[in-house]
């Protein structure tokens, strides 16, 4: 019972349950199915982006230049659409899949082969990424007017009463518990996190894993860059501004340790749904932007708090046991 009780996912769920039921002794309409279901799908993307980043702070890393990315593929995929509008969905959102990829590689490469630190790398991307969107596109925009109606349409259909921007999210995030869970790579993420100098020593290339989650995180942008701008239906220079930001918070409110080694994909997808409800219930009862900011602010800082006592206690825990050894 203890250690049900002690479960981040546990607790985070009955946060969102406890929000969901607050804000409908107030609007019952907020609770409706169709509501919650718009919430989810509304929440969808951003599930996605946080599971990439997962993977990267795991191994003591952050990629800081998630939402670049995925505006430079967006902006990519929107004006070879516009150019060829032909060429089948599918093969465009490969090749928004393959784009991020290969620019979480570059991320991984200089991170791996040159030692910089990925704060440092990442902030750099970030701002050379969201330039390139700009020197692409000559400043102008691709709207709706200039899309095929394939691009747009596809994820504004269902599949078993379920959005298929909500299964692009179901699919991401069942093959993300597979690699978390039951591969090689994944176990190799989580003993970088908890020991990198450990983990040389049973056999792990630290820096090539590095590179292979830098690499996850830009084919999870890439993929995302075609959801954001279908969804939308505008691609620019400020698509996703200021978003890798709200990435990074979903990941710390869901119990991604900042510190690596910490954390799991239903951690990750309850701190990204947990950000949506959110946003979508302030507004319902009256709450400024401002003091939405603020409230979600406090709840990041709230959530470092209890990660950094979960850690600390944890620590406490080993000690002990090496005490008793002794």
């Amino acid at each position: 019972m203890k250690s049900v009780l002690k479960n981040r996912e546990i607790w985070l769920a009955l946060a969102i349950v406890a929000v969901v039921i607050l804000v409908t002794l107030r609007f019952p309409r907020f609770s409706q199915p169709g509501n919650l279901l718009t919430i989810l799908n509304d929440t969808s993307i951003l599930m996605m982006l946080a599971l990439g980043q997962m993977v990267v702070i795991l191994t003591r890393s952050i990629d800081l230049s998630m939402a670049s990315n995925l505006a430079l593929t967006g902006m990519i995929a929107a004006m070879v659409n516009a150019a060829f509008p032909m060429i089948p969905i599918p093969l465009l959102i490969a090749g928004c899949v393959l784009v991020g990829a290969a620019l979480g590689g570059f991320n991984g490469i200089l991170v791996w082969k040159l030692d910089i630190p990925p704060i440092v790398v990442t902030l750099g991307t970030l701002t050379i990424f969201r330039g390139l969107v700009f020197v692409i596109s000559g400043g102008a925009w691709v709207n709706a007017a200039q899309m095929s109606p394939d691009f747009i349409a596809l994820q504004r259909g269902s599949f078993v009463g379920l959005p298929v921007l909500t299964w692009f999210a179901i699919v991401v995030a069942a093959l993300f518990y597979v690699l978390m869970t039951r591969t090689p790579a994944g176990r190799s993420f989580y003993a970088i996190g908890v020991n990198p100098t450990a983990s040389v020593y049973t056999g792990i290339n630290v820096g090539r894993t590095k590179f292979l989650a830098f690499v996850i995180s830009g084919a999870i942008s890439g993929l995302c860059g075609y959801l954001w701008i279908s969804r939308y239906v505008i691609a620019s220079v400020e698509v996703a501004s200021g978003y890798e930001l709200t990435i990074i918070a979903a990941c710390v409110i869901g119990g991604v340790s900042i510190a690596g080694g910490i954390g799991t994909v239903a951690g990750a997808l309850l701190g990204a749904l947990f950000l949506g409800v959110v946003n979508n219930a302030l507004p319902v009862i009256g709450v400024s932007p401002f003091w939405q900011m603020a409230i979600s602010g406090a709840a990041i800082l709230l959530a470092v708090v209890l990660n950094a006592r979960g850690e600390r206690s944890k620590g406490r825990v080993i000690l002990k046991k090496a005490e008793g050894v002794a």
